[in-house]
């Protein structure tokens, strides 16, 4: 049964459009209240972009592998699987972007949002690809 995929592709469009608004030469320009609401969107767009890909991968693999594979993993060993079956490259970073969402309930420390706002720019592309994998092996 094929994933409906249409959530996952507007969240990543979403966070790709945020970023194109936050790109550091565009937020220079701007007064530093007007920055700090712009990246504090950028930082909700990777939360809920993050929160669905994971969700995905375990979607993914409960429909493709075994219900079962899936259920009550801890993320590294989800991460694993997913990189398994080729939806992701390196398991590592998937863990990074993990730590970073974490992180997101601590926000309130500039120097953790600029650290979240700075791997949204990297998570961008892995969900991207992330994307074009289910969408190439979506059944």
């Amino acid at each position: 049964m094929a994933l409906d995929l249409g959530s996952l592709r507007k969240a990543i469009n979403s966070l790709e459009r945020a970023l194109g608004v936050a790109a550091p030469d565009k937020l220079q320009a701007m007064p530093a209240d007007q920055q700090e609401v712009i990246k504090a969107g950028v930082i909700q767009n990777f939360e809920f972009t993050y929160e669905l890909c994971w969700k995905f991968m375990k979607r993914w693999l409960e429909t493709n592998i075994s219900p079962m594979v899936a259920d009550g993993v801890a993320r590294r060993e989800l991460f694993r699987l997913a990189a398994e079956s080729r939806l992701i490259e390196d398991v590592e970073q998937w863990m990074r972007y993990h730590e970073a969402r974490n992180q997101t309930a601590h926000i309130y420390d500039p120097a953790i949002a600029q650290d979240v706002y700075d791997t949204a720019y990297r998570f961008s592309g892995d969900a991207a690809k992330f994307l074009q994998a289910l969408e190439a092996r979506n059944d």
